[in-house]
């Protein structure tokens, strides 16, 4: 059985890569708009937001649905996140800040959670008892 805690992870990471795949399609409309960055490449960011947020997204789908792999990949996403909470928060931007950090947190907090590391902990496909290989 899945936990609450890890389901609630999941939906939330599941909506932090939706928010990035939304972001890509605004950077894009932006620059079929004719905006145009010196310093960077619409496209190429957009691009970035796109595959990140696709992956962000399948990981919180997996952890919704009870597929493992999600974890490793939600947890380095919210990780990053903390870092763009900080560098949110030098700019100048506090409330910005203080929502990023507080939400990657949590979502750090219910994959940590005690009832999230004992399902990671279970598989009922395999055991120190079978002679089976491992198929994790």
């Amino acid at each position: 059985m899945i936990p609450l805690a890890v389901r609630v992870a999941g939906a939330i990471t599941a909506l932090q890569g939706t928010l990035a795949i939304v972001m890509a399609i605004a950077l894009t409309v932006r620059e079929l708009g004719g905006h145009r960055e010196a310093a960077i490449s619409g496209y190429g960011t957009a691009a970035w937001f796109a595959i990140m947020g696709s992956a962000v997204l399948a990981a919180g789908w997996a952890l919704v649905t009870g597929r493992r792999w999600g974890r490793g990949v939600a947890v380095f996403a919210n990780l990053l996140l903390l870092g763009v909470a900080w560098y949110v928060f030098s700019s100048g931007q506090l409330q910005y800040a203080v929502v990023v950090a507080l939400i990657s947190v949590a979502v750090l907090a219910l994959l940590f959670s005690p009832s999230a590391v004992h399902w990671l902990s279970q598989d009922s496909r395999a055991s120190a008892d079978s002679s089976e290989p491992d198929t994790r």
